[in-house]
């Protein structure tokens, strides 16, 4: 029986007929994304599912989808999709994450020009009638400076395009190295330092709560008197608000937007300034890009349902179904030292290192150091995958390195994560118990035997007595309930860490509590 594919939202004819060609049935109703009701009713009949963005997919709708395997999203976003409900009901969430690329950075550049030289308004001017030539005095972009938040795919394609029109880029990305920022023709900067000398700013960074309103009130006024700010990357990352304070203040000259805060966007704080371009989420709106994903996502689809091969999935790694079960606890591994190193890690990447020892050397260690680099990177890039987090790396230059060694000393199977960072390097180690659950071994070169919970309080300090009271009595009197406490130390009266596993979550207020407790170097709120 061939699989049954429904497509739920508009899609490229192409991809239909794809999908024909290979052999799977495909029923094409591209309206019933938006009715959540009848797609939850007539959902338990398909194999898979094939979206872009006006299709939800609830937990509601996933309850039905008895038979559903694989959800293709036309698109890089997946925010549409309930990612934890999907993977709990083993459905393969899959996304097309370079198709759009070019598209949105010809939209932010297109943004760019409208905004420096006032095209909208100047054009309903003269379409109304009138003859306003001294009214719309814009500037050149010529030799101007262009800061760049987010030097990743498409931010490269932006300084590149920037380069060409004879601006001086300057790139504020944590994961761009000083190699690839050389290639690309862009000075790396610091954050501050790009606020203070851009003429023009754009955002090619995804939203996460480290991003989450990085141009803020405080950014804002920082900045250059008379800057212009373009937004194609993801609602949230500015402060719209204070935006349109600091232009009403005549601080910044203006701004293009294509994505707002709250989208369907019929009102937000931006309209209606006369100095502001606002376009409906454009970014990927060209013939080539809707044309590119669509074909990306149908021959995705097939060859997981015809093949079993999984491409660009984003709660899944790329594994054969062989060697999953025995692999599975080792890419949990593998992804949270990831995730516990990237937490950590504020400066730029240079290097990353992944020593397999024991019987884990053995294993597709291609997918264990995806999961590994998607760990470490999510912090910072929340659209990454297995499948497309070594390109991401590579694209800022960050060197990935894999040793294996048949041995291992104490545990059956180890493995070791180095990260570089400038001057610093940082190393943790784990491994997997007889009960499937990944631990922590070490970290910096000292012993620590440590599970990992969804909140974690990590604590590096000088080992002293009253350390660790103080330490408990601080979480007791700010009412954090202890679950478990770890303990290593490099040597007596030396370096130590802790590791407390928290129920609940942990205030950035407490953590500060922690900060501030004598002996105490460094103390961070870690989730998983």
């Amino acid at each position: 029986m061939a699989p049954r594919v429904l497509i739920s939202d508009k899609l490229s004819p192409a991809a239909i007929q794809i999908f024909k060609d290979r052999g799977v049935e495909v029923d094409f109703q591209p309206d019933l994304g938006k009715d959540k009701d009848r797609l939850a009713a007539v959902i338990g009949d398909y194999d898979g599912l094939a979206i872009r963005s006006a299709t939800k997919v609830t937990p509601k709708i996933l309850a039905n989808a008895s038979r559903l395997k694989v959800i293709g999203r036309a698109g890089i976003g997946v925010d549409n999709v309930d990612l934890p409900a999907a993977t709990a009901k083993g459905v393969i969430v899959m996304n097309t994450p370079f198709g759009n690329s070019i598209t949105t950075a010809e939209h932010a550049i297109a943004m760019m020009f409208a905004v420096a030289r006032e095209i909208p308004a100047a054009d309903a001017s003269t379409q109304a009638g009138k003859w306003e030539k001294n009214r719309f005095m814009g500037v050149e972009i010529t030799s101007k400076t262009l800061g760049i938040i987010g030097c990743g795919n498409i931010g490269s394609i932006v300084a590149e395009r920037a380069i060409g029109l004879k601006m001086r880029v300057i790139a504020f990305d944590p994961f761009l190295s000083p190699e690839r920022a050389q290639d690309l023709g862009v000075e790396k900067v610091e954050l501050d330092e790009l606020f203070a000398r851009a003429d023009f700013i754009t955002l090619h960074t995804p939203l996460t709560e480290k991003t989450r309103n990085v141009i803020d009130r405080q950014a804002l006024f920082r900045m250059k008197k008379g800057v212009r700010i373009v937004n194609c990357a993801r609602g949230g990352l500015v402060d719209e608000a204070a935006l349109r304070e600091a232009l009403d203040a005549g601080h910044v000259a203006g701004a293009g937007f294509d994505v707002f805060t709250t989208e369907p966007a019929t009102e937000n704080p931006l309209f209606g300034h006369p100095a502001v371009v606002c376009t409906p989420h454009l970014g990927a709106a060209t013939t080539e890009a809707q044309e590119n994903v669509a074909l990306q996502v149908a021959e995705q689809m097939s060859d997981y349902l015809l093949r079993g091969a999984v491409s660009n999935a984003v709660n899944s790694p790329s594994i054969t179904a062989e060697e999953a079960p025995r692999l599975k606890p080792f890419v949990a591994l593998a992804e949270k030292l990831g995730s516990f190193a990237g937490q950590l890690t504020e400066a730029g990447v240079t290097a990353i290192r992944i020593e397999y020892e024991g019987l884990v050397a053995g294993m597709n260690t291609r997918a264990l150091t995806s999961a590994a680099v998607t760990g470490l990177l999510k912090p910072q890039l929340a659209d990454i995958n297995m499948v497309s987090a070594p390109v991401i790396a590579r694209e800022r230059g960050v060197a990935i390195e894999e040793v294996l060694r048949e041995a291992a000393e104490t545990y059956d199977s180890v493995i070791r994560l180095t990260v570089t960072t400038g001057d610093v390097t940082r190393h943790v180690a784990g491994t997997v118990f007889a009960d499937g659950k990944p631990r922590i071994i070490d970290i910096k070169g000292i012993e620590i035997e440590a599970s990992f919970g969804p909140s974690m309080l990590y604590v590096t300090n000088e080992d002293k007595p009253g350390y660790v009271g103080a330490l408990g009595a601080t979480l007791g009197a700010a009412g954090v309930n202890i679950a478990t406490f770890n303990l290593g130390r490099a040597a007596a009266g030396g370096d130590a860490i802790a590791i407390v596993q928290i129920d609940g979550d942990i205030s950035d207020a407490v953590v500060a509590q922690v900060q501030a407790l004598e002996h105490v170097k460094q103390a961070r709120a870690l989730r998983f």
